[in-house]
């Protein structure tokens, strides 16, 4: 059993167009179309048995029909998350619909949305997902998109918990990109922080991997790709070759989230 709690996908309408934007801007090749049935079809052969979709709205505008499109796909082998603009003032009542459409949590990215995770105008929105029991999807560390700016650090994740305690945050990318040093010294052993191995291959150094696994517990990461822009396979060998138990993979690999998420499998 393998849940890759980490992909993307986009409308059929805007997903070539939106897929070579992000590559342009990210340099870095992508492994689908970025289509709904290309993501089911790569989550298949890569025997991944679901993919935790994350939309993102980039523009206020977007959340509600983003939302909606998410709800369609939340079947089969996807399972969806919502998203929210923060600066859109109907967003804690899009929080409400997100929960109504059985979404399974909520994804937001600092970088495409414009905004820094210490930002005290957010609490409303981490008091909001904690009542829902909706655990939140942040983007964390580099993003190319912003290359000299870092909008969401492991150590911001002190002050949100400072706030709010409660709120359950998977910290994508095992807590921040190139930040990795950080999430070891800030936030191992955060019990309401869950790690996603999305786009670590090939840069984590699977030593440091380890001991971040290690410090904060086997039964807070999740095993997580970024498709398009890695495979699951990618991870999946990544996480295979670390010397940890088998028993500690198979909590990466799905246990853990189907604990969170509450799959039945």
């Amino acid at each position: 059993m393998k849940i890759d709690c980490h992909v993307h996908a986009f409308p059929d309408g805007i997903a070539e167009r939106a897929m070579k934007k992000l590559a342009d801007t990210a340099g870095f090749p992508h492994y689908s179309l970025g289509t709904e049935t290309d993501t089911r079809r790569i989550l298949r052969e890569c025997g991944v048995d679901y993919g935790v979709l994350l939309p993102i709205a980039t523009k206020p505008t977007q959340q509600t029909s983003i939302n909606s499109w998410a709800a369609e796909l939340n079947h089969d082998n996807l399972i969806s998350f919502g998203t929210v603009h923060p600066d859109n003032e109907a967003y804690l009542d899009e929080l409400d619909r997100i929960k109504e459409l059985g979404l399974k949590g909520v994804k937001i990215h600092p970088d495409y949305q414009g905004f820094f995770l210490f930002e005290e105008r957010l609490v409303p929105f981490w008091e909001k997902c904690t009542e829902l029991e909706l655990p939140v999807t942040i983007h964390m560390g580099y993003d190319p998109v912003t290359p000299t700016v870092r909008h969401a650090m492991p150590q911001d994740l002190l002050y949100v918990h400072s706030k709010v305690p409660n709120v359950n945050i998977i910290a994508a990318h095992m807590g921040g990109v190139f930040s990795w040093e950080a999430v070891d010294h800030y936030i191992c052993g955060d019990r309401h922080i869950w790690l996603d191995t999305a786009f670590t291959d090939g840069f984590l150094r699977p030593e440091l991997m380890k001991k971040i696994i290690e410090k904060h517990g086997a039964d807070r990461i999740l095993f997580a790709s970024d498709l398009p822009w890695h495979l699951p396979s990618m991870e999946e060998k990544l996480v295979e070759g670390l010397d940890i138990s088998d028993e500690d993979k198979d909590k990466i690999f799905w246990k853990n989230a189907a604990e969170l998420l509450q799959i039945s499998v």
